[in-house]
C-alpha cells in the first residue's frame, strides 16, 4: 500500500499550522462569462476551452497554497516552511475552495471542449465531485488512527525532503515551530467529532497514546538527523544559529505531544465507538456505498463484492492445494495425501508458521534479504517494460516505535523534482511474524514493478496537467501493484513451491478483503469473525491478520480496491492478448495502461480498448 491520507483533499495530507489558507474564491477562478448569442461555435468552443484552463490553473494554485508539503515534494518551495492547516477552520476553507472549483467547472459546456480536454473535464470533475461528496459524512473528522496522524508524521520530519542548502534547513526549522499549532488544530477536529458524533472504533485508536509515548522517547534524536552532516556551503555562523533555533523547537513539541497523549487518553478514547462497522455511523450505510464507489471507482455493491471474494477465494484455495503438494513437506510424509483438505491446509500453514526456516532472525537479515529481492527484480524490468521510471528507490526499516500497529511493508512516493528517491519502507518488529516467502510479492508490490514503478512514471509523466499525475483511484494504484505480483511470474521468480505459495498466499489476502471488508461494514460481522476466517484461508501470522482486520475496520472500503483493480487490469489484458493474438506486445500493452497516469476503472478501459484498436491498425500497416 502507500502511505498517504486524504484530509480535505485526495491524495495531499500534512500537519497544520496556525495560518490561515484562504481558498480560491471566484474571482481568482472565474473569467468574463458574459457571451453574445450571435457568437459561432469556434468562439464559444475557445472560450470555454480558456476558461477550463483557468480553472485548472486555479486548481492547481489551490493544491500548492493548501498543501505545502505537497508544494515541497513539486518542487515549489515558496511555502517549504509552512504546515498544512489542520484546524477545523483550516478544513472548512479547503471545502470550500473544493465547492467553489467544481461549481465553476459544472458551469461550463464540456461538448465544445477537445477529446483530450473533455476527458480531463470528467476527470477533474469526477476528483472535485468526490471531495465535495465525501465531506458531509465527516470522515474527516477522525484523522487519528493507529496507522496514521502527526503521532506518526512529526517523528519521520527528519525523513521527509532534501536538506542541499541554507534554505532547506531554514525551511525546516520553520516547519518545526510550527508543529504545536499543527497539534492544536487536530485537538480542534477531533472535538468536532466528539460533539457531532463523528467517532472511530475504539479498537482501531487504542494504541495511539502508546504510539505518542514512543515517539518522545526518540524525537530529539529523530528530529536532529538532518543535522549530522550539513553541507559545507552552510557557514559555521549559520550552523550554530540553526542548532540553537533547532534545540529551542524540542521542549514545545515534547510538551504539546504530552498534552495530546493526556488528551486522547482522558477526553476522546472515553467517546470512541464500540461498534465496528460503518453501517452503525450516522448515515454510515451510505457512507459505506459511497467508499466503494471511491475506492473501486466502480458502481458494485457490498454484496457484489462479497461474492467476487467468495468466487476467489475458492479459485486461490484450489491453486493452494496444488501447490502444497510440490513441496517437500507434502513429499516428507506420504500419510498427507491422504489428509482431507481443509485439515492438510491447516497442517501446511501451522508448518509455515512455527518453522524456523522461513523466519530472519534480525532487522539486518530481513533488510538485507528485501534489498537482494530487488536487486534481482530490477534487471528484469525492459523484458516486461518500454517504458521504465528515472526516478531510483531504496529499502527502509518502518519507525519502531510505530511499527507494532504498522502493516507489513508500505511504500513512500520520492519526488523527482527534488531529487528525492522512493522508499520501500519494512516492518522489522515481532520477526518470527514476518516469513520469508513473503518478501518477493511484497518487493513487486511496493517497489517495483508496483507502486515505485507506477507512481514514479506517472510523476515524471510530460504533457499530462498535474492533478493527472495523482488522480484519486485506489483501484488503478493498488490493483496495478497487485498485478505487479503476479508479473513474477513472468520474471521467474515463484519457481520455488514455497515462493509461490507466498504468492498465492497475498492473492489469497487480498480476496479475502473482498469478503471480510463488506462483511464487516455492510453486513453485521464480528471483529473475530473477520480474523477466524483470515485465519481459516490465509497463512498470514496473527498479528499481521489482527493489524489488517483492524486496518479494514478503520478504512472502510480502501482494501476492495485491490482486488477488483487487479481482476480489471488482468481482463483488460486477456482482451487484447485475444484481439491481437501472436502480435500482442506485453510492453506495449504495459505502456497503454501506465502511460496516462492513475485512472477510474471505466477510462482505463476506454484507453485500453482504443489501443487495442490502434494496434489493429498498426499491425495491418506492417
Amino acid at each position: 500500500m502507500t502511505l498517504s491520507s486524504a484530509l480535505g483533499f485526495v491524495c495531499c495530507s500534512g500537519f497544520a499550522q496556525s495560518t490561515r489558507i484562504t481558498p480560491p474564491t471566484e474571482a481568482a477562478i472565474a473569467i468574463n462569462t458574459t457571451q453574445d448569442a450571435t457568437q459561432d461555435e469556434a468562439t464559444k468552443a475557445a472560450f470555454n476551452t480558456t476558461r477550463f484552463e483557468a480553472i485548472l490553473d486555479a486548481h492547481d494554485n489551490f493544491r500548492l497554497v493548501a498543501f505545502p508539503e505537497y508544494a515541497l515534494r513539486r518542487g515549489v518551495e515558496t511555502r517549504a516552511g509552512e504546515l498544512t492547516d489542520t484546524s477545523l477552520m483550516g478544513v472548512k476553507r479547503r471545502q470550500a475552495g473544493l465547492t467553489n472549483l467544481l461549481r465553476e467547472l459544472n458551469q461550463l459546456d464540456s461538448t465544445k471542449l477537445s477529446t483530450n480536454d473533455a476527458r480531463d473535464y470528467a476527470l477533474l470533475q469526477r476528483e472535485l465531485q468526490l471531495g465535495v461528496d465525501g465531506f458531509r459524512f465527516g470522515a474527516w473528522m477522525m484523522p487519528v488512527s493507529g496507522r496514521s496522524g502527526p503521532q506518526q508524521e512529526i517523528p519521520q520530519m527528519g525523513e521527509l525532503g532534501t536538506f542541499a542548502d541554507l534554505d532547506d534547513y531554514n525551511a525546516y526549522v520553520s516547519r518545526l515551530l510550527s508543529v504545536p499549532g499543527s497539534l492544536l488544530g487536530t485537538v480542534e477536529v477531533l472535538r468536532a467529532g466528539i460533539a457531532e458524533g463523528v467517532m472511530p472504533p475504539r479498537v482501531t485508536v487504542e494504541q495511539v497514546p502508546l504510539q505518542i509515548r514512543a515517539a518522545r522517547v526518540g524525537l530529539r534524536d529523530a528530529l536532529r538527523k538532518p543535522f549530522a552532516k550539513m553541507p559545507k556551503s552552510i557557514s559555521s555562523e549559520d550552523t550554530q544559529r540553526l542548532l540553537a533555533e533547532f534545540e529551542r523547537c524540542l521542549d514545545p513539541i515534547d510538551t504539546v505531544l504530552t498534552e495530546f497523549e493526556a488528551f486522547f487518553i482522558e477526553e476522546y478514547l472515553p467517546h470512541c465507538r464500540a461498534t465496528i462497522g460503518a453501517s452503525d455511523m450516522k448515515d454510515g450505510v451510505a457512507w459505506y456505498e459511497f467508499q466503494l464507489q471511491l475506492h473501486t471507482t466502480t458502481k458494485l455493491t457490498a454484496k457484489e463484492i462479497h461474492e467476487t471474494g467468495l468466487a476467489e477465494v475458492a479459485r486461490i484455495r484450489s491453486e493452494m492445494m496444488s501447490v502444497i503438494a510440490r513441496t517437500d513437506w507434502y513429499s516428507a510424509d506420504p500419510s498427507r495425501a491422504s489428509m482431507d483438505a481443509d485439515a492438510r491446509f491447516a497442517a501446511f500453514i501451522n508448518y509455515l508458521r512455527t518453522d524456523a526456516r522461513f523466519y530472519c532472525t534480525s532487522a539486518e537479515q530481513l533488510l538485507a534479504r528485501y534489498r537482494d529481492v530487488c536487486k534481482k527484480i530490477d534487471p528484469k524490468l525492459p523484458e516486461l517494460f518500454a517504458t521504465c521510471p528515472r526516478l531510483t528507490y531504496g529499502v527502509r526499516e518502518i519507525p519502531r516505535f510505530m511499527a507494532p500497529a504498522q502493516t507489513t511493508a508500505y511504500y513512500q512516493p520520492g519526488s523527482p523534482q527534488r531529487g528525492e528517491p522512493g522508499w520501500f519502507y519494512a516492518n522489522t518488529y515481532a520477526l518470527d511474524q514476518r516469513p520469508t516467502y513473503e518478501f518477493i510479492p511484497l518487493s513487486l508490490h511496493e517497489a517495483v514493478p508496483g507502486h515505485h514503478f507506477q507512481i514514479a512514471l506517472a510523476q515524471e509523466l510530460t504533457g499530462a496537467r498535474e492533478f493527472r499525475k495523482d488522480l484519486d483511484s485506489t483501484a488503478f494504484v493498488e490493483g496495478w501493484a497487485l498485478y505487479a505480483e503476479r508479473l513474477g511470474i513472468e520474471m521467474g521468480f515463484f519457481n520455488d513451491p514455497y515462493d509461490d505459495f507466498g504468492r498465492l498466499l497475498y492473492e489469497m489476502w487480498r480476496a479475502c478483503r473482498l469478503v471480510v471488508d463488506p462483511g464487516i461494514h455492510a453486513f453485521g460481522w464480528t471483529r473475530d469473525a473477520a480474523i477466524e476466517f483470515m485465519q481459516h484461508n490465509t497463512a498470514l501470522s496473527e498479528l499481521n491478520i489482527v493489524n489488517e482486520v483492524d486496518r479494514y475496520i478503520s478504512w472502510p472500503g480502501q482494501a476492495c480496491g485491490y482486488k477488483i483493480g487487479e481482476l480489471a487490469i488482468r481482463r483488460l489484458r486477456a482482451e487484447a492478448e485475444l484481439a491481437l493474438g501472436a502480435r500482442f506486445d506485453l510492453r506495449r500493452f504495459h505502456d497503454a495502461v501506465l502511460l496516462q497516469g492513475p485512472l477510474p476503472l471505466e477510462q482505463l478501459e476506454q484507453n485500453v480498448h482504443a489501443w487495442i484498436d490502434a494496434e489493429r491498425a498498426r499491425i495491418a500497416t506492417q
